[in-house]
């Protein structure tokens, strides 16, 4: 139950995530509205759209709680990989969205100078976006959630924003309208770039890819058994926070069925003391 009692555990990320950002992007629509701040009104816009990326994280740790079924032997873990794709393609469309609008901020007179009460509301709430970081940072690795990771790597991108549209209020407000134009343009490739790296990660899951430096160390693991003869083969994929090991060993054809059987137990323990891999297939071959 380990596994379905960490995934319900995520959530709470996943829902601090959904409640900031309604708060937030309420505020700085309001805020940047009567302040005359098209920066914070980017910003409240990026965070309106950052509510449905949250949505999709939390929906996915959900339908990954669900336990096996006839059509879903190993579970629904994947549905993890699936919202932080899903969190990805957001992520793009904002951060594409973000250096579009920079763009054409160059052709822009700049007439309006933006209230400097603006800046300091964007400035809060990127520290406030940062904390809920680091919390779903935290408690991403401490439950091996892939989709909180992604959430959190979507909560320290705006963060970032909120910094950028501080730092092109400020410019106007000093004179430097181009400063607001260079900053959204930077910002929009930081959030592309955090998409990306969010991306491969899940499709490399998806696709039953299995990073090879983590494979190495578990069959390190495995061959330090005095017993073992040989490791033939190991092979693992990823279903959401859960790794699926298969290994074929090759033992002396002396021992009998449960001195053999003792060496898969063994092997299944140092792999959960030392790797938190739960499930593992052993196949057994004599010499």
């Amino acid at each position: 139950m380990e596994p379905y009692e960490n995934l319900k555990v995520g959530e709470k990320g996943a829902w601090l995530s959904i409640i900031t950002y309604i708060f937030l992007s309420i505020t700085k629509l309001l805020i940047g509205f009567f302040g005359n701040s098209e920066a914070l009104l980017a910003d409240g816009l990026n965070n309106s759209t950052d509510v449905i990326a949250s949505t999709a994280v939390l929906v996915g740790l959900k339908i990954a709680r669900k336990p096996p079924d006839k059509n879903h032997h190993y579970g629904h873990f994947r549905a993890e990989s699936i919202a932080s794709l899903i969190a990805a393609f957001i992520m793009i469309s904002v951060g594409i969205q973000v250096i579009i609008e920079g763009i054409k901020g160059l052709t822009d007179e700049g007439n309006i100078v933006p209230n400097m009460f603006t800046g300091w509301v964007a400035l809060l709430c990127s520290l406030i976006m940062f904390l809920v970081y680091f919390y779903n940072i935290n408690l991403a690795k401490k439950i091996n959630s892939h989709s909180l990771k992604a959430a959190a790597k979507d909560n320290l991108s705006d963060s970032l924003v909120s910094i950028g549209a501080f730092i092109g209020i400020s410019g106007s407000r000093l004179g430097f309208y181009w400063l607001d134009t260079v900053t959204a343009i930077i910002v929009g490739i930081i959030i592309i770039k955090t998409a990306i790296e969010i991306f491969k990660e899940a499709v490399l899951e998806l696709t039953d890819g299995f990073k090879i430096e983590e494979l190495e160390q578990i069959r390190n693991t495995v061959s330090h058994n005095p017993d073992i003869k040989r490791v033939k083969s190991i092979k693992a994929r990823m279903h959401g926070n859960q790794a699926f090991v298969d290994i074929t060993i090759v033992i002396d054809d002396t021992l009998n069925v449960f001195e053999s059987h003792q060496i898969t137990v063994e092997i299944e323990k140092s792999l959960m003391e030392k790797h938190q891999i739960q499930n593992v297939q052993i196949h057994i071959e004599p010499q």
